[in-house]
């Protein structure tokens, strides 16, 4: 089966991806709709007309919004009811931030800070998996967007101390999801923690070294060559290892 295009004989394929408004997120939401796949998103309360809006003025048919903030439990608990019944082949949880003052040490970061860093970045997505896994196929993929900044072996340099740590934390409590699903469950899912590379985006700033174009792209055509082999791996945009 075409990677771009699937079968008209087959139900359209749907993802359903967290925090779509835009950035990374966005730029998933329309390669996945380039490649004939249907689009759940989700955006904040608020948010007014994002760049999820104007995908499903383009793809009306093809674009579900939904109201996530993926800190409140009570809206992630009602995003659940509002599912019933929908089965996804993809779960991708996009959501994701970084602390106001990304060049302090860890001493230096505040209580109030660690705090919302680590529920946004490691908490949050991790309770959008296990309380949304109940709606992704039992062959399909869960995903979440980590950061190669997330691997342990590969710190050399120091640097964005919070934001690493949280990343390492999402990936940890990804791998012990992993064991669990392999020892408690009868499903055969893809579980994948991805490292887009530093893009230059509202989060990665304007000195990262990759386009959103240069990344995503890329990082949607690993995600869709991992849909089907079950286990968890950390993977980069060009389908690299990365190191835990």
């Amino acid at each position: 089966m075409s990677q771009t295009q699937p079968q008209s004989s087959l139900p359209t394929p749907t993802i359903l991806l967290i925090g779509a408004s835009r950035g990374l997120g966005h730029a998933m939401a329309a390669e996945f709709l380039k490649k004939g796949w249907n689009v759940v998103g989700t955006v904040r309360a608020g948010s007014g007309h994002t760049l999820l809006h104007d995908l499903q003025l383009d793809y009306p048919d093809r674009v579900e919004i939904e109201i996530l903030d993926i800190c409140k439990t009570d809206q992630l608990d009602a995003l659940h009811q509002r599912l019933t019944g929908r089965e996804f082949d993809i779960l991708f949880v996009n959501a994701g931030t970084t602390n106001p003052d990304p060049g302090q040490t860890i001493g230096e970061v505040s209580t109030e800070d660690f705090t919302d860093l680590m529920i946004t970045n490691a908490l949050g997505p991790m309770r959008v998996i296990e309380t949304l896994k109940t709606r992704v196929t039992s062959t399909g993929t869960i995903g979440v967007m980590s950061s190669g900044q997330g691997s342990i072996s590969n710190n050399e340099t120091g640097l964005r101390e919070l934001y690493r740590g949280t990343k390492a934390a999402l990936n940890m409590f990804m791998r012990s999801f992993a064991a669990r699903e392999a020892t408690t469950t009868n499903t055969s899912r893809a579980l994948v923690t991805m490292a887009p590379g530093w893009v230059r985006t509202d989060l990665g700033g304007p000195e990262g070294r990759l386009s959103i174009e240069e990344s995503i792209p890329s990082l949607v055509n690993v995600l869709l060559e991992k849909h089907g082999k079950p286990g968890l791996e950390y993977l980069d945009y060009q389908g690299r290892t990365v190191p835990w």
